[in-house]
């Protein structure tokens, strides 16, 4: 059976999974940006659709991702990032 959360058979073309093209298409912060907006999706459709376990699954998959990437040594960039963030917050 395939495992649609994991490693979904229609996102494997070749020597690659999609998830990794796409994160060689974008910068670190870029690529954390789409590992949380995927997980939002997931998170904001799953009553609406007939598999709604499945879509919790996915989102979790994303942010599982996303802590993933945090735990990588933090690119100079990210690091500035999280700085101005952190600045300009209203407190």
């Amino acid at each position: 059976m395939p495992d649609n959360v994991n490693h979904p058979p229609h996102y494997t073309v070749g020597d690659i999974e999609c998830i990794e093209a796409i994160k060689a298409s974008m910068s670190h912060v870029e690529f954390m940006g789409y590992l949380k907006g995927a997980g939002l999706k997931y998170l904001w459709r799953y009553m609406y659709k007939n598999k709604p376990r499945e879509d919790i699954d996915k989102a979790l998959w994303y942010l599982n991702r996303l802590r993933e990437e945090l735990d990588d040594p933090i690119p100079p960039e990210v690091a500035f990032s999280m700085k101005c963030a952190a600045i300009s917050e209203p407190k």
